[in-house]
């Protein structure tokens, strides 16, 4: 038991679901098993993307962000859903749950992953065998696979769960490094961007080794603080701890989307922006948080994008200020040229019980007044269930997020 666990190292687990959206479907819909499948939103727009899909729709050559009319060229008899969050947030609170009776340091990363430290679980048995009762349960009990990667860091971890799919289980040791991890591709590597793995490989760093071997100088001058960090996970060498209170860490809100088609209507733009203030405000309350710099994100027809934002001297966290903000913004640095996304995002972001407020006599006046406002609201909404000054088009509007879900999901951990 002593080789497993070490005196000074730790023991970490990467635990990923496989094709976690199409997997759920699956695990709901047993019909669907066997069969090409993607999960996309608005299949009948241009914004229509693969979100993920089967291992039998990938076969086939179907990637997630590639357009839905590109998957089904590949792919004729592919089965088409649209997301359903949730049950994606069920099933992702239902898999978090049985790693949490296996150790209390877990630290989700998105929806469908996270790390384990396991080093206190000697009791438990090796790390292949707990590694092989976590999988057995979540695919007995959920009808969900998952890929396990164990090593001696968290970065080690997530490249060995890379390494099999579906149902895999790998070990990664530093040992092993020269024959397993530094012959891949530098691309491969994760941290590693399309942008970063182009700079790298226009000085001949072509693989993950010649990384290891490269000149740290070099690293520096071309990639900043970044090369350093890249350069030692490529050694092996990774200090970060399982930190379960990461989860509560953010510092932006965000939500965009691409609009149907170019266009210079502003009055189809204003509609995207008030959308897009409501997805952000919504998510704020639900973190009970509070932000104090708007960011707008305009991008034109041709791709180029370009982002504004303003530093606020109070915090904001309501529809309207985001929206009427957002507005401003836009009107001031808009060129006239056809959009073809917009972003509105929220940043500088605090719980409010973080946040003590230091009201002028202005500010205090003001907030008083809306007191028996807001009180109003709430008692209404309260009695008839939703807020009866919302818009129509804001009643119609379905309340599942566009954006940022992968985030969302961390409201629900251990609620």
């Amino acid at each position: 038991m002593s080789k497993w666990y070490p005196k000074k190292g730790r023991v970490i687990f990467h635990v990923d679901m496989n094709s976690f959206y199409a997997s759920v479907e699956m695990a709901y819909n047993p019909e669907l098993k066997g069969k090409p499948l993607a999960i996309a939103g608005n299949p009948e727009e241009r914004r229509g993307i693969v979100v993920t899909s089967s291992y039998e729709a990938r076969a086939k050559g179907v990637k997630t962000t590639m357009p839905l009319w590109e998957a089904r060229r590949l792919c004729p008899d592919l089965i088409v859903m649209r997301p359903n969050f949730n049950r994606y947030r069920k099933a992702s609170k239902e898999m978090f749950k049985i790693l949490s009776e296996v150790t209390p340091y877990i630290q989700p990363v998105s929806i469908d992953e996270g790390y384990m430290d396991i080093t206190e679980c000697q009791q438990q048995g090796t790390p292949p065998e707990i590694a092989e009762k976590i999988q057995q349960r979540i695919l007995n009990e959920l009808d969900l696979p998952c890929s396990i990667g164990i090593a001696p860091n968290k970065f080690l971890a997530k490249m060995a769960s890379d390494m099999k799919k579906p149902l895999g289980i790998t070990i990664l040791r530093k040992r092993d490094l020269p024959q397993k991890l530094w012959p891949l591709t530098v691309e491969s590597m994760y941290g590693v961007g399309s942008k970063t793995a182009t700079k790298l490989n226009q000085v001949n760093i072509q693989t993950i080794e010649d990384l290891v071997r490269a000149d740290l100088y070099t690293l520096k001058r071309l990639l900043g603080i970044n090369g350093e960090r890249l350069q030692n996970r490529a050694k092996g060498i990774d200090p970060s701890p399982v930190d379960p209170d990461a989860i509560y860490e953010f510092k932006s809100i965000g939500s965009s989307e691409t609009l149907p088609h170019d266009t210079t209507n502003e009055s189809e733009i204003k509609r995207l922006l008030r959308q897009l203030a409501r997805n952000v405000a919504r998510r704020v309350k639900r973190k009970q948080a509070v932000g104090q710099t708007v960011q707008l994100t305009i991008r034109y027809y041709n791709r180029k994008t370009i982002t504004r934002s303003l530093k606020l001297s109070e915090y904001i966290e309501t529809e309207d200020d985001i929206f009427a903000i957002s507005v401003d913004l836009f009107e001031q640095n808009w060129n006239g040229e056809p959009i073809r996304l917009l972003g509105t995002t929220l940043q500088d972001v605090m719980e409010k019980k973080d946040v003590a407020q230091q009201l002028d006599l202005f500010t205090y006046e003001n907030e008083a007044n809306k007191e028996k406002l807001y009180m109003a609201i709430d008692q209404l909404t309260e009695k008839y269930g939703k807020n009866p000054f919302t818009n129509i088009s804001s009643s119609e509007e379905n309340d599942q997020p566009r954006t940022s879900f992968q985030k969302d999901f961390l409201d629900d951990y251990f609620r």
